[in-house]
């Protein structure tokens, strides 16, 4: 079949080259005149786990890149509109960019046409878009469809998350449009694309789930999951403050919690919170949406209150253990907001970076793949940016470690501890032991755990002090 996909950001690239992957013919349309070169020429524009194998496999086989909507109107089956939804002043999302690329699909539409929504927008954008391209536009009400398709694409995991998805959801309103969706993704739903695949080798999950719905539905869908892996992200983080001030452990507590089949353990690590493009946004969307229907969505604002609030804690504890901040070098690793991707949009890591060079720090900062976007959102003399790790830790006076990369989790935790000025490590994404680091000789603060020094169990009284103190403690209901 032949797909046009408009938008060749992190969903817009996956999507377009996984279809590629599966059969189909794809043309993706690029706006962005440097990135469009970019991808012309077979350069992956985003740091994606098989992006760049793709991308050389299919490049003007299976997909071309252009500029042009007119040119990828040449009698498509369904065009993907993948455009950002950034947050406007208002908090809401910006679907100024939807609408734009709905418009120029309008005035080419040619044929019978599935216009699919995979940009996540608030329920009822689809009427919205369906009004545009009628009253606007002034497209045939026989050329096309409205649909509704929205991603599941786990920035680091993306392209296994697209062939081999734990559910594909159909919002449609019209069987021609389901029709023609179930072509789409047949090579999936039936196994087909596993049974023949090359070189690439996705997980192959057990599952492939299939859920038909109508178009608002569709859209709500997306929006509940988001916000809902968001509560269980800040309700941990909840339990984890509480686990520091009555001595418990959040590892052990996560451990029997999650051990519910009811419940189970994903999303039950804590940390510095949630970030990302999606996230922060989503759950902001859920509550005006919930307003704009009557709803008072009070939940969502704790969710919201707890996420800022760890950002807060981790200061509060690198603070209680090394003083005031200004002048002091920190270590820093890890810039984007989760490991395996280059993407630094709320980032609670580069939040609190920023924190840290208001207050008159000095940073030394490293991540695998995120530098690049980091410096233009760190434009500060305070900070370095340096070539590995040990480099960055060098003469620092403490270690933080903000986000979650494996290279991270498999320092020389000896060779840290001499490279380090003071034998400090504050760790926001619990990727050690406390045992490690006591036997390293490191003074060790994570979340949700006890702090450990390398002398005794109790000193420096300082660093110990902070793991039973109840620093503005979220309120816990129930």
């Amino acid at each position: 079949m032949k797909v046009t996909v408009i938008g060749s950001g992190y969903v817009g690239l996956v999507t377009a080259l996984c279809f590629a992957e599966i059969g189909h013919q794809v043309v993706a349309v690029e706006s962005n005149s440097r990135k469009l070169r970019q991808l012309q020429r077979g350069n992956a524009t985003i740091h994606e786990r098989f992006v760049p194998e793709l991308l050389k496999r299919h490049l003007l086989k299976g997909i071309r890149f252009t500029s042009s909507i007119a040119d990828g109107m040449q009698s498509p089956d369904a065009v993907f509109v993948c455009v950002g939804t950034p947050s406007a002043p208002n908090g809401a999302s910006d679907l100024s960019g939807v609408f734009d690329a709905i418009r120029d699909i309008a005035s080419h539409l040619r044929k019978y046409t599935v216009i699919v929504e995979k940009s996540t927008v608030a329920v009822g954008t689809g009427d919205k878009i369906q009004t545009c391209l009628l009253q606007k536009g002034g497209a045939d009400p026989s050329l096309f469809s409205v649909a509704c398709n929205p991603e599941f694409l786990r920035e680091g995991s993306a392209v296994n998350d697209f062939l081999e998805p734990d559910r594909i959801v159909l919002g449609t309103d019209d069987s021609r449009a389901r029709d023609v969706l179930r072509e789409l993704y047949r090579p999936l739903i039936d196994g087909d694309y596993a049974a023949t695949s090359r070189s690439f080798k996705p997980l192959h999950r057990s599952s492939k789930v299939v859920i038909e719905t109508s178009v608002k539905s569709a859209e709500l869908i997306k929006h509940a999951s988001n916000a809902f892996l968001a509560t269980r992200i800040s309700f941990i983080n909840a339990i984890a403050n509480i686990a520091e001030a009555t001595g418990a452990d959040i590892d052990q507590v996560a451990a029997g919690v999650g051990a519910d089949p009811r419940i189970g353990s994903q999303f039950l690590s804590p940390g510095i919170g949630f970030g990302g493009s999606c996230f922060p946004k989503d759950v902001d969307e859920l509550r005006r949406i919930a307003e704009r229907n009557g709803f008072c969505f009070d939940l969502l604002a704790e969710v919201q209150r707890i996420n800022a609030g760890q950002r807060q804690r981790f200061l509060d504890k690198l603070k209680s253990a090394i003083g005031a901040l200004a002048g002091r070098k920190f270590a820093v690793l890890g810039l984007s907001f989760k490991g395996a991707t280059d993407d630094v949009r709320c980032s609670p890591a580069l939040a609190i970076v920023k924190r840290l060079l208001e207050e008159g720090a000095l940073v030394s900062a490293y991540d695998p793949a995120a530098i690049d976007n980091a410096r233009h959102e760190l434009l500060s003399s305070r900070i370095e940016f340096a070539s590995s790790s040990y480099a960055a830790i060098s003469g620092a006076d403490a270690l933080l470690i903000l986000t979650d990369w494996p290279d991270f989790a498999c320092l020389d935790l000896h060779r840290v501890r001499k490279l380090l000025a003071s034998p400090i490590v504050v760790d926001g994404r619990n990727l050690y032991r406390p045992d490690e680091m006591h036997g390293a000789g490191l003074h060790y603060i994570s979340i949700g755990r006890a702090a450990v020094s390398a002398t005794t169990d109790a000193e420096p009284a300082r660093i110990t002090r902070i793991a039973t103190e109840a620093i503005d403690l979220p309120a816990v209901n129930g």
